[in-house]
Parts: structure tokens; sequence; C-alpha cells
């Protein structure tokens, strides 16, 4: 294990410990917007987490989705992208499907990632070139390759409220062409359960770097594709993420692009 796995899963580790003890709490909950919050425990775990990371990383930038340590990644060969807790609103209501999300990008690409879920004791761990596993065990995705038998999962952006309609044409072609959906609430772990084939595939707007940075390394070394819906090459600043076993990753895409084409039409 060498120094980035070792600092990360040390750091994860414990934020996990103070999570599980919030949960048997009462939440204190702040909003950023309608649908948007945050809570403490939020800002307590990322605050925990970047003290590890500068300590032991001091030259590496830290963008944190709270804002703790959160430096601009300008020019920077290796930058540290934080979701402390990935499904606040899950944790918010008591909903168990939260994680901790550790990313490290090298020269913009994901280059380790670890994923905890601290409820079920998960962790996901990958660094680019030496596989990715689920509790120290290696994993891979699914071998589906038809999209009628694929099992997929999705989420909404925070502005679903305005923009509802558009978004609910995606879920109603998929819901039509798949075997079933998901809509879980936390995209790391959505990703990461594409990873292990708990999931065959998974589309999502407007994530940030913080929710994909780290899954989307550990999906790559676990023999999955990811992209945007274009089929273009994945990026940390996209407006979408489409992730798969690969098997349907044309399939999907062949269903995003015809409902975008629709809606560009419908709306000249």
């Amino acid at each position: 294990m060498d120094a980035v796995e070792s600092v990360a899963r040390a750091a994860v580790l414990k934020a996990g410990a103070v999570f599980r003890a919030a949960w048997r709490e009462q939440r204190v909950i702040h909003f950023k917007g309608p649908v948007d919050l945050v809570t403490d425990t939020d800002r307590t775990l990322e605050t925990l987490i970047v003290e590890e990371l500068r300590r032991a990383f001091p030259d590496h930038h830290i963008v944190g989705e709270e804002g703790a340590g959160a430096d601009q990644a300008g020019d920077a060969e290796y930058v540290w992208y934080i979701d402390p807790l990935d499904g606040t609103t899950n944790f918010a209501h008591g909903y168990p499907q939260c994680g901790i999300s550790l990313g490290l990008t090298r020269r913009g690409e994901p280059h380790f990632g670890i994923v905890h879920d601290p409820l079920r004791d998960e962790t996901f761990v990958a660094q680019q070139g030496a596989g990715a596993t689920l509790n120290g065990e290696p994993i891979r995705v699914s071998e589906t390759a038809e999209l009628d038998r694929a099992l997929l999962g999705t989420g909404f952006p925070y502005d679903r409220r305005d923009h509802a309609g558009f978004y609910l044409g995606f879920f109603r072609d998929f819901m039509e062409r798949s075997q079933g959906l998901r809509r879980a609430g936390s995209a790391a772990l959505d990703l990461c359960w594409v990873a292990c084939g708990r999931l065959d595939g998974f589309w999502e707007w407007k994530l940030k770097p913080w929710d994909t940075a780290a899954a989307v390394a550990i999906l790559r070394e676990a023999g999955g594709h990811a992209s945007n819906f274009n089929g273009g090459p994945f990026s940390l600043f996209d407006q979408h993420t489409l992730a798969s076993n690969g098997r349907i990753h044309a399939a999907m895409m062949a269903v995003l692009s015809a409902r975008m084409g629709r809606q560009t039409a419908a709306s000249a």
C-alpha cells in the first residue's frame, strides 16, 4: 500500500467513525438552495479529511464540496476532490445510502479513488493501473450485454424542480428500454456499484468533480467505461456523465442522443 492509499484510507475510516456517531444524533440542516442541503456533519467531515491530506501532502491542491481547503486547482499536477458526505439529503432523512469520496487527479485525470460507505462498512479503492477492490477483494463490472436486461442508476440535478419534464424524459426512455431503474441519491456509490456489477450503467446531468473523481477512477480500473452523453471523453467538468460496464455503453448513448435530439427539435 503506497502513501496515497494509506493516508486516504486512514482519513475516510476516521471520517466514517465520526459519520456513524452523527447518524445516531439529531441532524443540524442548512439550505444552500431549495433542494440542496448541507449539514454540520458534512462540514465536520470535510475539515477532518482536509487536515489529514494537508499534513501528508502539503504540495497537493485540495477542492472540497463544502469549501474547506477549496484551493483553485489551476495547473497543479495533483488535485484532491473531496465529497465528505455524498448523499446529504439521504443523511438528513435517515435514508441509509451515503458515501465519503476522495479522488486524486493527476494532470486533470482521475488517478486514485476511494469511496467509503460507512453504514455498510464497504470501501472501494483503485489506483491507475493497479485494479479496483472492494474491502480488499478485486471487483469487475458486469457481463450484461443487452440494455433490456440491464439494471441502471441515475440521479436528478438540483434544478430538477425547474426542469422536471426535461429530466423525466430521459428517465422514461430508459424505463421503456431497461430491466429496471434505481435512483438512490449518491452518485459516487452509484458509480462504484457499476464498478462492482450491482448496476450495469448510470447517467446523470450536472455532476461535480467531487462526485466523480474517485468513483470514475474505480470504475475504469474495474473494466468500466465513462464518457459524456455523446461518447466524448469523460471530463470532471462536463455537464453530463455516462458510465457503464462498456458492453451497453453504445446502446445507452443511443437512447440519450435520441432524447436530446427530440428535446432540441421541440425547442427549435
